[in-house]
């Protein structure tokens, strides 16, 4: 059935380029074999309907107007190996590590910009810069990042870059369970022949860490209250936000289910007001606390920040987190390793252009047709500029974007991001992926094992965004034993 697909020059997950299966991936291939088309098309639909009916959801937005969906499910899992993983594993702790001491050191004494190893303008023209709200806060553990998603992908080599840091509020860990689970439901027969590292106890890890954050002046830190704040239903991400709140045993609430009362933080409840120790927001900082930020926001929850600034209550991720994974930022995190862990980065980065450097904005636009052009502070796919897949008109009015706000985009080379393949409409073909990785931080770090796999199930489309028509895949770490 695989025979019709083609390597071609990428690397491959799965196959060789004479098409034969990879060592780590030999029994999920012979296994495959044994199904027919129709078996496998009447499974991948089964999956697919699992999905649905649960209301696994997230929200496509179109000018005004959004659009809910379920993410398209593949069948074939990315396979990574204990080799592999490890190698993964200690680039995250160790870009995780960096980017808190980053993030910790902007907002007090600011060392890193005085030894000029970013430029000042950088930070202190980035829109993400809270400096009134979010400066000299003693926070618990001094930990800024909670829970992280970074993005990694494969390069033509086979060699893993990091693609993207998600320092705020990433999404999609409940996909990753999701996946899991639909795919023992339907494909029980790939699991009894393969040693995969268990997702399990991660949830119980992540309220450990949750917990590790209660606040200076919590009531009693061994019952602190935590709850997951969100936007509400509207929300792109709103299943991802019930997931959470569930798995980890917390009340999730909106800013209307909060009040603060003499700088400390209630939660109201049928019994009364409870006070509330840490708060696992999901809404972004601007409209967290309309006394600090937007006076107009009806999302959060006023007097927030200076409750937090009190020590009252722990607000995670921490206020300010996207100075830290902005675009223009992500050049120079190599550097930031270097100086603050004396280390060289385990993982690199994809090589990128500063536009707001003349020669670099000068090359950009004699080689936009090559490039990729994203906008800094834009995600999920959006202001993005694809070079070799764009039409005249696409670059054109990129063109004119750069050459009016340079130091709002940046440009990296095109990858050719490792294939591997899919099946959809009775048939195997190759698509791109990349995989999100997701770490969470408290008094230790620990990285979910394997992540969400995303796949770019438009045939030569290299966006695997899920709000641009992109699929998610489970993703296996082998054990060795």
């Amino acid at each position: 059935m695989i025979t019709r697909y083609k390597v071609q020059n990428f690397f491959d997950e799965m196959l060789n380029n004479n098409g034969d299966p990879k060592p780590h991936y030999e029994q999920f291939y012979n296994i495959l074999q044994e199904f027919t088309p129709q078996e496998l098309h009447e499974k991948s639909e089964t999956a697919q309907l699992n999905f649905l009916r649960q209301g696994i959801t997230f929200t496509v937005y179109s000018g005004n107007s959004g659009t809910e969906r379920t993410m398209p499910f593949d069948f074939l899992p990315v396979i990574i190996t204990s080799d592999q993983w490890d190698h993964i594993k200690q680039g995250m702790t160790q870009r995780v590590q960096a980017l808190n001491l980053f993030l910790e050191d902007i907002y007090t004494e600011q060392k890193i910009l005085a030894d000029e190893i970013i430029p000042r303008e950088l930070i202190e023209n980035n829109p993400y810069y809270y400096k009134a709200q979010a400066s000299d806060l003693d926070i618990p553990n001094k930990n800024h990042i909670f829970l992280a998603g970074i993005d990694l992908i494969k390069d033509e080599n086979g060699e893993y870059r990091v693609l993207e840091d998600n320092l705020r509020n990433p999404s999609g860990m409940s996909y990753v369970y999701q996946n899991r689970f639909v795919m023992r439901r339907v494909f029980p027969e790939f699991f009894n022949h393969h040693k995969i590292t268990t997702l399990e106890h991660q949830m119980s890890l992540m309220h450990e860490s949750l917990k590790s954050h209660s606040p200076e002046n919590c009531s009693d830190p061994k019952q602190s209250i935590a709850v997951l704040l969100t936007p509400g239903q509207y929300n792109s991400a709103y299943y991802d936000h019930v997931f959470l709140a569930q798995q980890m045993g917390i009340e999730l609430v909106e800013g209307r289910d909060l009040l603060v009362k003499d700088d400390i933080v209630y939660m109201k409840t049928i019994h009364g007001l409870q006070r509330v120790d840490i708060i696992y927001r999901r809404i972004d900082d601007d409209y967290l606390d309309p006394d600090a930020f937007k006076p107009d926001s009806m999302l959060g929850v006023p007097g927030l920040m200076e409750a937090y600034r009190k020590k009252n209550v722990a607000i995670l991720n921490g206020i300010g987190n996207g100075v830290a994974d902005d675009k223009a930022t992500y050049a120079y995190v190599p550097d930031i390793i270097r100086y603050y862990l004396k280390e060289e980065p385990i993982l690199k980065n994809v090589d990128t252009y500063l536009l707001s450097n003349p020669e670099s904005k000068e090359y950009v636009l004699d080689h936009i047709e090559e490039l990729v052009v994203k906008n800094v502070g834009a995600s999920g796919g959006y202001d993005m500029l694809i070079g070799p897949h764009a039409s005249a008109e696409e670059i054109e009015l990129f063109r004119k974007k750069i050459i009016e706000e340079p130091h709002q985009y940046i440009a990296q080379p095109t990858i050719q991001l490792s294939r591997m393949p899919a099946f959809q409409n009775n048939r195997f073909y190759p698509c791109h992926i990349d995989l999100r990785v997701f770490v969470m931080g408290g008094k230790e770090i620990n990285v979910l094992p394997g992540g969400l796999s995303r796949v770019a199930l438009k045939e030569g489309s290299l966006v695997v965004n899920s709000s641009q028509g992109g699929g998610g895949k489970d993703t296996w770490v082998l054990r060795n034993q």
